[in-house]
């Protein structure tokens, strides 16, 4: 008997059986910007429209997009049904045909009308910049509250919007079918139905800022000041944040790799113990209804202590994404979920300096100057952060009987003992403390 013959180069052993799924190919996009001079010069952008446009094709790589084609549109004066120019909406429709482009990202925010007639004339699927951060922040949710909070968002967006369809509910595949083309089932939109949803997912969020709440509240009862991180996406947020902390929290070089908060204990110089929390990115332009869906994540934000504002002081466009950092803080302030105060309590951490040739390079105002990947710069971050805390605190004296052990024991968990002198029937503390644990101590 013969043996069976080998199969033909290059086949392999395994053979693709005749139901198994393939792969479909990833999607081909063009990022388009339409750029108003005059409208940026008047809203003191400080991104140059080069630096704008790598920015939306790595927001399109980072959700698995294949960019084909980008172009800088200069406008001269915005067009009610199709935001570009007659002649720019048709000089494309030829360089979409001839790149076989799938879909089409325009960085910019776009009217259901000016969607739905952009889609029209260039036959193929047309987002804005909000439809794309959506479908991102719906790829990289990975608990039940990150998955919640985006979903909100996307039903608010897509409720405002004369939209033809939308992906059912139950049929989610990480992202919201922003990027879905022809062929992917989808059902009419029912805006009753949206409605009733956003309704349950709000009762759902608030029963999420209620347990946080309470987390606070258990957290304040063993008083660890809270120190956020906040930042621009892809900052090294939470590359620091391991640094720090010691964990493992997942930090690639890719936008939005994080979503949702993290928190782990970190302990200062002084030997007090603070909580570090990481939390999601910021970027230009976030969407509205991003801000209000994560507003339960960014209460961190707001009970923190401390603010640190990473920032990728490599990057070229660092003062810019400094200020839409501050921009985001400014508007979670006018809404009432951030304080005024805000600013003061705030310390900018130059990060990335390894890539400017190391932490000595890097001077710029009151900022500290450090390199998560090496490590260079952590312990002055780390003492300037003691400092900042202590300076919160207050200095007091006390005198305890040497009988009430208790209460010697509760000062040296709450407070920090800067000196101690030993009498004959009560020790004498000096020590720094919060001005809420001085209250509650005198209630003792």
């Amino acid at each position: 008997m013969k043996d069976p013959a080998p199969p033909p180069p290059g086949t392999g052993q395994r053979r693709r059986g005749p139901t198994e799924p393939t792969a479909p190919p990833p999607s081909r996009a063009a990022i388009l910007l339409p750029w108003d001079k005059q409208a940026v010069h008047a809203a003191r952008q400080l991104r140059p429209a080069e630096a704008r446009l790598a920015e939306a094709v790595g927001l399109a790589a980072s959700i698995g997009l294949v960019v084909v084609h980008e172009r800088i549109f200069q406008l001269r004066h915005v067009t009610p049904a199709t935001l570009f120019g007659k002649g720019q909406v048709e000089m494309e429709v030829a360089e979409l045909r001839e790149n076989a482009v799938d879909v089409v990202v325009v960085d910019a925010a776009l009217s259901p009308v000016q969607q739905r007639n952009l889609e029209k004339t260039w036959g193929v699927k047309v987002i804005d910049r909000t439809g794309l951060i959506l479908d991102i922040f719906g790829a990289r949710a990975r608990t039940r509250e990150g998955a919640l909070q985006v979903e909100l968002a996307h039903l608010e967006y897509q409720r405002s919007r004369l939209v033809r369809s939308w992906t059912h509910l139950e049929r989610q595949r990480g992202g919201f079918g922003f990027l879905g083309g022809p062929g992917e089932t989808q059902i009419e939109a029912d805006r009753r139905l949206i409605g009733d949803r956003i309704v349950r997912l709000k009762a759902e969020l608030e029963e999420v800022r209620r347990t946080r709440g309470l987390h606070r509240g258990q957290r304040k009862k063993v008083p660890h000041p809270v120190v956020a991180l906040v930042g621009y996406t892809n900052a090294g947020k939470s590359s620091l944040f391991n640094a720090l902390t010691g964990a493992a929290v997942m930090a690639e070089d890719q936008l939005f790799a994080t979503l949702d908060p993290t928190m782990r204990g970190l302990t200062l110089p002084s030997g007090r113990h603070v909580i570090l929390s990481d939390t999601v990115g910021f970027i230009s332009e976030l969407p509205t209804e991003l801000v209000a869906a994560f507003r339960a994540t960014l209460e961190e934000v707001a009970e923190a202590d401390l603010l640190l504002h990473v920032r990728d002081i490599s990057h070229p466009d660092a003062a810019a994404q400094a200020q839409d950092v501050t921009n985001v803080l400014g508007r979670l302030a006018n809404d009432g979920a951030l304080d005024e105060d805000w600013p003061r309590r705030t310390l900018e951490v130059l990060n990335k300096a390894d890539l400017l040739g190391g932490v000595a390079q890097v001077v710029q105002g009151d900022g500290i100057a450090v390199s998560a990947m090496t490590a260079e710069g952590l312990p002055r971050l780390l003492a300037e952060i003691d400092a900042r805390l202590a300076a919160r605190l207050e200095v007091i004296e006390l005198a305890i009987p040497f009988s009430d052990g208790a209460k010697l024991a509760w000062v040296y968990r709450h407070g920090e003992v800067l000196h101690r002198e030993d009498g004959e029937t009560a020790v004498r503390l000096t020590l720094r403390i919060s001005a809420a644990d001085k209250a509650r101590f005198e209630a003792l």
